[in-house]
């Protein structure tokens, strides 16, 4: 009586509905998995139907992982894309090269989770002095730490020398785990520091710090040509 009733008011497509709601359920229930049959053949074609079925599980698994860590990057990527126009639109925005300056470092210590900044001038390039302005009106030669660096104009990220670190960072140099270096054409260079060790990444795309290099290179010539 009691299968009766259980037939009457539970169907295979409601146990067919609920189970593909839950996945997972018979992950807690291993031992119901285990009376359970596959649509198969007789013979040895019963072992290959559950390792098909297996097999399918597995790369569907791994295709759901791929997908959620696509996902994940192509959020990040938006979340930079826009943080390097707001970066941008606050340069533009700057009448003087001081100013200019002092909206990148804002916008970079705030918005890019930047510990330590510096911003390496060369030639004739005079700012209002800062705690993250470096001059050296000698150019490339006066910096040896970076003659494998500025000629080829790419950034770099990871972790730097302690020659290099003591250069920009000076007193605050132990304290900078992880570093990217951005090259400003003639006008000199551009230094992020981070106590995360595993902030900047050796590995990690450089299109941004391209972007931004670009953008403040720009910026300084252009207001510079027309102080």
């Amino acid at each position: 009586m009691t299968d009766a009733l259980l037939d009457d008011t539970i169907k295979a497509s409601d146990v067919a509905a609920y189970l593909r709601q839950h996945p997972a359920f018979l992950s807690d229930y291993p031992d119901l998995a285990m009376l359970l049959t596959l649509p198969r053949e007789q013979g040895a074609a019963a072992s290959l139907a559950a390792y098909q079925a297996q097999t399918l599980r597995d790369k569907n698994a791994e295709l759901e992982h791929k997908l959620q860590e696509l996902t994940a990057i192509a959020a990040e990527n938006e979340r930079l894309m826009l943080r390097v126009h707001e970066l941008n639109v606050a340069i533009l925005r700057a009448n003087t090269p001081g100013v200019a300056a002092r909206s990148v470092v804002a916008r970079l210590s705030e918005d890019f989770s930047t510990d330590q900044i510096r911003l390496v001038l060369f030639g004739d390039v005079v700012l209002p002095p800062a705690d993250w302005l470096l001059y050296e009106p000698a150019g490339r030669s006066a910096m040896p730490e970076f003659a494998d660096f500025l000629p080829h104009h790419e950034p770099i990220s990871g972790r730097l020398s302690a020659e290099r670190l003591n250069r920009l960072f000076g007193s605050q140099a132990p304290h900078i785990k992880s570093a990217a270096l951005m090259p400003l054409g003639e006008l000199g260079l551009l230094a992020l520091g981070s106590r995360d060790p595993d902030h900047f990444q050796p590995g990690m795309g450089t299109l941004f710090l391209k972007m931004i290099a670009a953008t403040v290179t720009a910026t300084l010539a252009r207001l510079q040509d027309g102080a």
